[in-house]
């Protein structure tokens, strides 16, 4: 590993609210195990209405700054230009800068990073309230009632506190012993990054679309492995995204997979690659420990 281990890329867009607490967790007063010299923060701002303030951003961190894009609808290409100008020698990608994280996952991932030559190394994700906010907006789930959510807890200074709140996200219903369709915290080698191209920028849909399933399915199987971290994960926050707040019924993945089914001339599929876990289970995180197993346990052939 170089002397700065890893750079995270994390995209905002008309996130005023949420970008505080995301960069907030972000920042080496909250990571634990880990100083600024560690690993760099690449805040991009993509288009906001009301853009985010330098100053405000950078007084997070000394290693934490913001570099202002186009606002193309689609990230993808502000992320490999970010990747490009990154000084890390592994790049994580947090496609939504709503996602805060727990407080061991820079650490984690730099360790992951040492102890495996080329890996592709995922956390899980929640939403913030008592489902996905898919559903939870159907029954009064809006950003007040996740204000007063936040506030219930001190998740600033334990940030494990967030598990209480929160909900497995879709792409994560499998737990943590089960193949990710996604995540919001997957991180990389910068060669292995550079290998697949980074992120497609054909992806054009809002927000990008499949984009990140992709990129994770196709580091899923050039990895040498794939690494859950156990007892870490990103949470989200309400904010009127895309595809994370709006009903069932006006998802957009059937305008997402015909994008993915136009670049990729086939079906999208999840990724089969079974990771091995790193890390440790907070007690917050014990009731989801359950779930994983069960989902583990359900998919295991029956034995004729």
């Amino acid at each position: 590993m170089s002397p700065l281990g890893l750079s995270v890329i994390v995209v905002f867009r008309d996130m005023g609210r949420e970008a505080p607490r995301t960069l907030h967790t972000l920042s080496p007063n909250y990571q634990r195990g880990v100083t600024a010299n560690d690993y760099e923060v690449i805040a991009i701002d993509n288009g906001s209405a009301v853009p985010l303030d330098a100053a405000a951003v950078a007084a997070f961190g000394p290693n934490i700054r913001l570099v202002r894009a186009s606002g193309s609808p689609s990230p993808s290409g502000v992320i490999n230009a970010a990747a490009r100008e990154a000084a890390g020698e592994a790049v994580m990608v947090c496609i939504d800068g709503a996602r805060m994280l727990t407080p061991g996952i820079i650490r984690l991932t730099l360790d992951a990073l040492r102890a495996w030559e080329n890996p592709l190394v995922a956390t899980l994700a929640w939403h913030l309230g008592p489902k996905m906010q898919n559903e939870s907006l159907l029954e009064g789930y809006d950003q007040s009632v996740e204000d007063r959510l936040l506030d219930s807890v001190d998740w600033r200074a334990d940030g494990y506190e967030l598990f209480r709140i929160a909900a497995f996200a879709g792409s994560s219903r499998g737990g943590w012993f089960r193949p990710l369709s996604e995540s919001n915290g997957l991180a990389v080698r910068r060669r292995l990054f550079e290998q697949l191209g980074g992120f497609d920028e054909g992806f054009q849909t809002p927000g990008g679309g499949l984009v990140n399933l992709d990129f994770h399915r196709r580091a899923s199987a050039a990895a040498g492995r794939v690494v859950h971290l156990l007892g870490e994960g990103t949470f989200h926050q309400f904010h009127g995204g895309v595809a994370t707040n709006v009903p069932p019924q006006s998802h957009p993945w059937p305008v997402f997979h015909e994008e993915y089914m136009r670049l990729r001339g086939e079906p999208f599929t999840p990724p089969v690659e079974v990771p091995v876990i790193l890390g440790t289970l907070p007690h917050q995180a014990i009731p989801f420990l359950q779930r994983s197993v069960d989902e583990a346990r359900a998919a295991v052939p029956p034995v004729c």
